[in-house]
């Protein structure tokens, strides 16, 4: 791989290993921001021709602001350090001063191309806690289920449309995204919002399909296939598109488990891992559906993977679309104790309860006005302990670990983000290759630094 390691002390962490009593094992940088100087001049002090090339922090194929520092010697990347933090949120330290059901406001924005999946994941972890994941209503996991492969195309299409761009195929990205139009003018169909939704809640979802929805949801399942296969036209067998991803960045199986690498870069090395397979939720064992795997260990291989699993999830939705025309019933909890009102409505001013629910609480019933301000205000009190829940996000296994000191929010929220674990592999598919390629590396792995750095 690299022929030369810049692993490279600066004065202070070499007086920090003397004091400590441990040997200086070479130079390491910090790759933090006003290093600049340092990394320079310890390329210098190798003696040898080296370029200290600062990529970033820009948007080098990633879906926010991403920084790595490639030395180079001549066209070949001999080391590759990856900066991140320039996106930082707060979202989970934010989520410990929310109600539980507030929680989900914030953590969809975290990977902002797959909110459903943060909502989801974290649902599931509460549910734990409740104990209660047995009486979500079956409605609400059709729904559930079938919005997320909804979200897993979406998230997908824009991972292939800017891979493209990236490459020099605007085509190919123009595509992409109009395919995405119609996919987040779904969500807004059912949901009020194209992103970020806050749509999945503990106890279920926030409301029901509205009239007409399924019909749309048909329209949308006979024009996609053929708008896949549009979109493989362009790229399956393009020869510029095959030069620049067969036999780049390759990491097979053992450098994806070594690393903890999931979702369609592990698939791509032949490895049939996929949680919703694995270890089933949300009753994912009663679809129909095939995972997808490529055993090329390359960049291709995985936008073959992606490419599968978008026509895998069409059959998904289609199942969920059959399924909910025959299983009728509420989309909530029906605890009231822990369920908000979930006979939502969407009006002129955006999304809302409903005028006859809220006719209810306000005209006939002074104690459901007073339980529904509670609840809003107050929130439902979660039995302390801790859970973790993981699904299979469209860039691998999203997991919640959601903590209870027994109160009305969270006392933690951590979660493990694929595209942060899975974005240390850049420098084992970047270093040793040549510096063009580390782009088509980065999109292969298709991180999302809002939640890489959330």
């Amino acid at each position: 791989m690299s022929s030369t390691k810049y692993t490279e002390y600066d004065a202070y962490a070499a007086e920090e290993a003397a004091a400590s009593g441990g040997e200086k094992q070479g130079r390491v940088f910090d790759v933090n921001g006003q290093d600049w100087d340092q990394v320079v001049a310890g390329a210098e002090d190798l003696g040898d021709e080296r370029l200290v090339v600062n990529m970033g922090p820009q948007h080098p194929s990633t879906h926010g602001v991403l920084r790595l520092v490639l030395t180079l010697d001549g066209e070949t990347v001999d080391d590759c350090r990856v900066g991140i933090g320039y996106l930082h949120t707060g979202i989970e330290k934010n989520m410990e001063f929310r109600t539980w059901t507030q929680g989900t406001t914030f953590c969809t924005r975290m990977d902002y191309l797959a909110p459903i999946f943060n909502e989801t994941a974290y649902c599931l972890g509460v549910e734990k806690l409740l104990d209660v994941t047995d009486q979500v209503p079956e409605r609400a996991q059709i729904i559930r289920v079938m919005m997320m492969e909804l979200n897993r195309i979406s998230s997908h299409l824009v991972a292939i449309a800017t891979f493209g761009l990236e490459l020099g195929a605007t085509t190919v990205m123009l595509n992409g995204f109009i395919e995405r139009e119609y996919t987040l003018d779904l969500f807004e169909e059912i949901t009020g919002l194209r992103m970020n939704m806050a749509y999945v809640r503990p106890g279920g979802v926030a409301q029901d399909l509205p009239s007409g929805a399924l019909s749309k949801i048909r329209d949308y399942l006979d024009r996609m296939p053929k708008r896949i296969q549009a979109l493989r036209k362009l790229m399956d067998a393009n020869p510029v598109y095959l030069a620049r991803t067969r036999d780049v960045a390759y990491l097979d199986l053992t450098g994806c488990m070594s690393l903890g690498v999931t979702g369609p870069m592990l698939r791509a090395t032949g490895l049939p891992w996929d949680l919703r397979k694995s270890q089933p939720y949300c009753g994912y064992e009663t679809y129909d559906f095939e995972v997808a795997t490529q055993d090329t260990c390359d960049v291709y291989g995985r936008y073959l993977v992606r490419m599968q699993e978008m026509e895998e999830s069409l059959k998904i939705v289609e199942q969920c679309v059959e399924r909910l025309q025959r299983v009728k019933g509420p989309v909530m909890i029906e605890d009231k104790k822990i369920g908000w009102p979930a006979q939502l409505a969407i009006g002129a001013d955006g999304m809302g309860n409903s005028p006859r629910h809220i006719a209810h609480i306000m005209g006939t019933s002074m104690e459901a006005l007073i339980h529904h301000f509670k609840l809003v205000t107050e929130g439902f009190r979660v039995p302390a302990g801790q859970a973790y829940s993981h699904i299979e996000s469209p860039r691998g296994e999203l997991g919640a670990h959601v903590v209870s000191d027994g109160g009305t929010r969270p006392y933690r929220v951590h979660f493990r983000e694929p595209s942060f674990v899975n974005l240390q592999a850049t420098p084992a598919m970047a270093e040793g290759g040549m510096v063009a390629d580390v782009i088509a590396a980065v999109a292969s792995i298709d991180p999302v630094m809002g939640g890489v750095d959330r």
